[in-house]
């Protein structure tokens, strides 16, 4: 069995290329986290490109955030993402009692992974084809997902 590689980084540059090939990586799920979204790049035309390529080919995305405003001010072209593939992208918001949590990661179909120790720095890594690696991460989502409700709905807020 080989063992998986951490990609280390600690610049916004570093995380956005690690973000950009977890996307690349991945086929059927991202689950992303982090308390606003501000240092990913969903904004950018490349990763609409990314994100639009991988929803067509039938993929889904799960956002959990603390709060939304940075999207629905700062990134157009997800919210018209939201809009296009509402069906394939579902976003929650943490409720008080999680809005403790600072660490930021997305994980791909449940073996890649890029995570960011504390979302107010760039410092972390990636692991690609790595499951493991993912363990805890995707544990952790799955409970911030549940105790998280329904937010940026496309068709009742008017994104």
């Amino acid at each position: 069995m080989e063992q998986s590689v951490a990609h280390r980084f600690s610049t916004h540059l570093e995380f956005g290329a690690r973000f950009r090939e977890c996307i690349a990586r991945s086929q059927t799920t991202l689950q992303l986290f982090d308390p606003d979204f501000r240092v990913f790049p969903l904004g950018l035309a490349d990763v609409d490109a990314a994100l639009r390529h991988f929803l067509t080919g039938g993929g889904s995305i799960q956002l959990a955030m603390h709060r939304s405003e940075h999207i629905e001010r700062s990134y157009p072209r997800f919210v018209r993402l939201l809009r296009d593939f509402n069906h394939h992208i579902e976003c929650r918001a943490t409720g008080s009692g999680l809005r403790h949590l600072t660490d930021s990661f997305c994980i791909g179909d449940g073996v890649h992974i890029v995570r960011r120790f504390h979302s107010d720095h760039m410092r972390g890594e990636a692991a690609f084809d790595a499951p493991a690696a993912t363990e805890i991460s995707a544990e952790r989502f799955s409970g911030i997902w549940l105790e998280a409700r329904p937010c940026l709905h496309p068709t009742t807020t008017g994104l």
